[in-house]
Parts: C-alpha cells; sequence; structure tokens
C-alpha cells in the first residue's frame, strides 16, 4: 500500500471517529462554510443574521446577565426615587455636584431607566434565542439512538479489550442487558452494541436557562402589578386597606386601586422585651403586634412577628418598625382642651431615643381670643440616666425611666400652604418661640404627669402618665414572588445537574478473531474530560467478565497483529476534537 492511501485511510477513520462523539451537546451547529480572501462583504441580511447569532450565544447570554447584575449595583447604593422620594431628595440635597450627573444617567430610577430596561429585554430575546433550537435539537437526540461504533474504538479516550471463549452473539446480548440495568439506552447496532447516558445533563442546563426566563418574567410581572404601602398605627387605633388610610403608598403602572384586598386590621397591644444584661445589653429579644383582624366576617386574633407577616388572601402585612407614642393633652389660655392623645415619635438610635413635633392646628386662641396654632419640638428618651449624667440620651429601650423635653412654638404651622409637610418636623418659618419670664427660651424637661405652662397666659401642655407605642406595618401585594422562587429553585435543581452529570456513550464490540477466539472491546466518550468515564468504563468491563471471562492468552505467533489492539492507543484522538 503507498504513503498516500496510507494517508487517506487514516484520514477518513479520524474522522469516523470524530463523527461517533458528535452531537454530544445541543449547542446549535455553526455553518462556517469556506473562507474566502477578498470575497463579497456581508449584505444587510448577512448582518442581522450575524447578530442574531451573536446575540443567542450562550457567551452574549452571559454576559448580558453580569451587565444586568452589575446595572443593579447602583439601584442598592443610590436612594431610588420610587422607593423612597424623600431618601433620594436628601441625597441630592446633600450631594449637588454628583446629582446632575446621576439624573442624566437615570441612577435615581435604576430600574426604570432606559439602559436597565435595554439590558432586561436584550437577555430575556437571547435567553429565548438560544433555548428555543438547543430544546428542539434535545428532542430529536432523545428519539433517536445512540450511533454505532467507530471502527476504531482504541482511539477513544476510555478504551479496555481482552479475549474470551464465549460467543460473540453471547457476548453482546450480556453487554445489552448489562448497560441496560445500568439505565443506558442501548441497542445492538452490527457487530457492537451502543450505548449512551447522562441526558439529564442537557436536560438541567436547559432547564437552568429555561427558569432565568421564568424569573425575569417575575420579576416583570411583580413590577408591573406589585403594591406596597406603609402605615403607622398606634397601640388602640385600626387601619382599613384604603388608599387613603396610607401615610405612603407605591404601586406598579399596571396596577388597580380596585385590586387592594379588602380587610382591616386593629393594633391591640405591641410587647417587646430587651436583653438586660451582658455585651448584648439592649439587644431586641422579641416583637410582636396582636392584631384583631378582619375580612368581610367576624374579627379574628392574629400576632405578627419580624418575618412572621399576617396573611390576608394576596397581601401580607409586615411588622418593621416600632417606638413610642407619648400622651399629651394641650389647654389654651381659659383651660378649654385644644389638643389630647398620643404623638407618635420617631426613633433615632437602637435605644429609642425619639423625636417628633405635636401640632395644634384647630381650636387654640391666645388669651386675647386670636385664633393661633402652637407647636412643640419634642425629645423623648424610655430609660433616662437621670439629670447631671451626660446628654439626655435613652439608655435602654424599654420604657424604665421616660422623660420627655419640650419646646414650645406659637404662630403659623404652615400646614395650609399647600405644600406637602412632614408630621413629625416643625415649619417654623412663621414661628415664634415661646419665652420665659427671663426672656429666654421656653424649654423644660417632664416626667409623666408634669405640666408645662406656657407664658402670658397661652395655655399649658401636660405629659400625661400613660405613653403608647405604636408599631409601623408594611402591606404588599407581590404577584410574581411565588413564580420567581419556583424559578430560583428550578435554575439551581437544573445547574446541578448540568455540573455533576456527565453525558457519556460507551461501545462494546464482540467479533471472532482469525485463530477463533472472540475478541471484546470498550470504549467511552464523555463530551468532557471527566476520570468517572475510565472507572465507569473498568466497573462494565469487569461486570461484563462474568459472561465473558478472559480467555487463556493464546500464541503470540498466532494473533494478528488486528486481532490484538495495542495497549496503549495510537494517535488518540484529544477529548476536545471527539466532543466536537
Amino acid at each position: 500500500m503507498s504513503t498516500t492511501d496510507t494517508s487517506d485511510t487514516t484520514e477518513n477513520e479520524r474522522k469516523a471517529d470524530e463523527a461517533a462523539g458528535a452531537q454530544l451537546s445541543t449547542a446549535p451547529t455553526e455553518d462556517r462554510g469556506d473562507t474566502v480572501v477578498g470575497g463579497p462583504t456581508l449584505g444587510v441580511v448577512g448582518w442581522v443574521r450575524w447578530f442574531w447569532r451573536q446575540l443567542t450565544s450562550m457567551r452574549v447570554a452571559l454576559i448580558l446577565l453580569f451587565m444586568l447584575s452589575l446595572g443593579a449595583v447602583p439601584g442598592s447604593l443610590i436612594p431610588q426615587t420610587s422607593a423612597d422620594e424623600m431618601k433620594a431628595q436628601a441625597f441630592k440635597d446633600a450631594h449637588k455636584t454628583l446629582t446632575p450627573l446621576y439624573e442624566k444617567l437615570q441612577f435615581f430610577d435604576v430600574y426604570s431607566s432606559v439602559w436597565f430596561s435595554a439590558i432586561y429585554i436584550l437577555l430575556f430575546v437571547s435567553l429565548i434565542g438560544c433555548i428555543v433550537p438547543r430544546s428542539w435539537q434535545f428532542v430529536g437526540q432523545l428519539r433517536s439512538r445512540p450511533p454505532g461504533a467507530p471502527r476504531r474504538l482504541d482511539r477513544l479516550p476510555a478504551y479496555t479489550t481482552w479475549r474470551t471463549g464465549a460467543e460473540p452473539e453471547q457476548v453482546r446480548g450480556a453487554a445489552l442487558t448489562l448497560l441496560k440495568g445500568r439505565r443506558f439506552r442501548a441497542h445492538p447496532e452490527g457487530d457492537a452494541i451502543a450505548a449512551e447516558k447522562g441526558y439529564l445533563r442537557e436536560a438541567g442546563n436547559l432547564a437552568f436557562h429555561v427558569a432565568l426566563i421564568v424569573m425575569l418574567v417575575a420579576f416583570a410581572w411583580g413590577q408591573l402589578f406589585k403594591s406596597e404601602g406603609g402605615k403607622l398605627i398606634v397601640e388602640g387605633d385600626g387601619f382599613s386597606n384604603t388608599l387613603t388610610q396610607y401615610d405612603d403608598f407605591k404601586s406598579g403602572s399596571q396596577f388597580g386601586i380596585d385590586e387592594l384586598e379588602p380587610f382591616s386590621f386593629k393594633l391591640d397591644a405591641f410587647d417587646g422585651t430587651y436583653e438586660k444584661n451582658g455585651p448584648q445589653r439592649g439587644t431586641p429579644r422579641t416583637f410582636e403586634a396582636k392584631v384583631s383582624y378582619s375580612r368581610g366576617g367576624e374579627a379574628e386574633k392574629a400576632v405578627i412577628r419580624v418575618n412572621e407577616p399576617l396573611k390576608v388572601g394576596d397581601s401580607k402585612v409586615y411588622l418593621i418598625a416600632h417606638g413610642y407614642a407619648p400622651v399629651v393633652t394641650v389647654k389654651d389660655g381659659r383651660g378649654k382642651t385644644v389638643f389630647h392623645g398620643a404623638v407618635p415619635l420617631l426613633p433615632i438610635d437602637n435605644n429609642i431615643t425619639s423625636t417628633g413635633a405635636i401640632k395644634v392646628m384647630d381650636g387654640y386662641r391666645d388669651k386675647n381670643g386670636k385664633k393661633e396654632q402652637l407647636g412643640f419640638q419634642a425629645f423623648f428618651v424610655p430609660t433616662f440616666a437621670g439629670a447631671g449624667k451626660g446628654t439626655m440620651f435613652s439608655q435602654f429601650p424599654a420604657l424604665d425611666f421616660p422623660v420627655m423635653a419640650l419646646t414650645g412654638f406659637h404662630g403659623d404651622l404652615r400646614v395650609n400652604s399647600g405644600l406637602p409637610q412632614n408630621v413629625y418636623q416643625l415649619d417654623k418659618s412663621k414661628m415664634t418661640q415661646f419665652t420665659d419670664a427671663s426672656g429666654g427660651k421656653l424649654a423644660q424637661r417632664m416626667l409623666p404627669g408634669e405640666t408645662m405652662t406656657l407664658p402670658n397666659g397661652a395655655g399649658s401642655i401636660t405629659f400625661e402618665k400613660d405613653v403608647k407605642e405604636w408599631a409601623s406595618f408594611q402591606v404588599s401585594q407581590q404577584p410574581g414572588n411565588g413564580l420567581a422562587l419556583a424559578g430560583a429553585i428550578a435554575a439551581i435543581a437544573g445547574l446541578t445537574g448540568s455540573l455533576f452529570i456527565q453525558r457519556r456513550r460507551v461501545w462494546v464490540r464482540a467479533v471472532r478473531g482469525e485463530d477463533g477466539v472472540t475478541v471484546v472491546e470498550m470504549a467511552g466518550l464523555g463530551r468532557s474530560e471527566s476520570a468517572k468515564l475510565p472507572e465507569e468504563l473498568g466497573d462494565l468491563a469487569v461486570a461484563l467478565t462474568a459472561d465473558a471471562p478472559p480467555a487463556p492468552d493464546a500464541d503470540p505467533e498466532a494473533v494478528p497483529a488486528e486481532a490484538a489492539p495495542p495497549a496503549v492507543p495510537e494517535d488518540p484522538a484529544p477529548s476536545g476534537e471527539a466532543d466536537k
């Protein structure tokens, strides 16, 4: 045989071996065609096809997923207008230089920005364009049989051979039974048995990417149809789930007000306990809001805890904050009560040192009968250290020694100016502070039961012997949460399968040699390199020797070279080529 004929035969064998290991992946094949230097350039259709191939490649999908994660970083670090408009405005006021740049980049509305939406849509299209052809190709592979054995099994990465006295038909029958018992899809093909296993690897890969689409759909659905509102409730007060009852409310663009779940509840009591000793002193131990809720029928009792919301239909009521509301009574100069009630104050530290404002807007007249408004700046500590023991800050979050400091003002509170106003702050632009007999600014530290008398017959304010507690609740409807959770679980399961399951093929050939002794060859090929494939092949070979025991060595001179494959494969195909 000539050298040319030998090289042609080797090339044909190599192509046959590559064909046997092909299609282990469902990745769409690319028809590259012949590269022509200086040939015609791509037309419009050609560029569209090129762009589509790039967009639907797994590499671009991963890049877009990384860009989406990176794009969410500003939304986590910079206050978002949709989440807290007041905090976003405070950030703008504090960063005059960065604000114009951030506004141009839409950093205050990241999740509704043009660039974030573009990345989101491109990722969605990329995943669909990548998954659909792979799914059809995978279905085709499930319906097809494993390909026949290559002519030279000794070229595959995992290979073993032995000679046996059993008949070839007997060996092939035993191999078929063995492989099916090990859950291989196996069938006879000529003088060999072809088997394949590990289809769940690609199924897991597809499940992972489908789950990503599900999560993207759930995120979009949740953003469009969500609603979320906050309400601060003092002990003894109630709440009805209507728009006018909320302190703040925001919803998706497709949410309708009529979709609010019809229910109401009342805060019966709030119980909070704290660690009293040790390094964890002051750490909350229990936060429980005891409520009575109704959904059109009789009231039911429930306890809302942190991370244990009250579920009413499609709505969830979360406990998110807690504080104190001292009860005060304000009287005018004639002794008429013009205000009486609990005033919620906002905590400023972990020991619930609180600040707020008491506003008397209607019903007050000064000693001359002139209508006026009163405002008091309040500073409250549930556990006071005592006079002369440092700054007035709370030493413990429980109500062990409550003290409240008040500063009084009179004039116009500006509540009727038409501009939104924070209920916990005083607008002092049209107010005048009360002064005492010596001309100093009037301010007083008060214990429960004490009264501060306003000068010039302006009335008085009393800190009653009652301090109520308040709780802040978040009422939310998130229709996409369940779907997102299902997608996340499916993604984890699919990723686990794609990482730990190996797609592999095994061939068993049994032919009679020229000396009459049956020659058994076994070879395996995996989609990727793995130490488990040779181990599995060796385990299968050991199991098969029970039906095809090795025969005693024959006379080497009587065994033709082609019937005794070499122990070390000649020119083994690289795993990368065999996996194409």
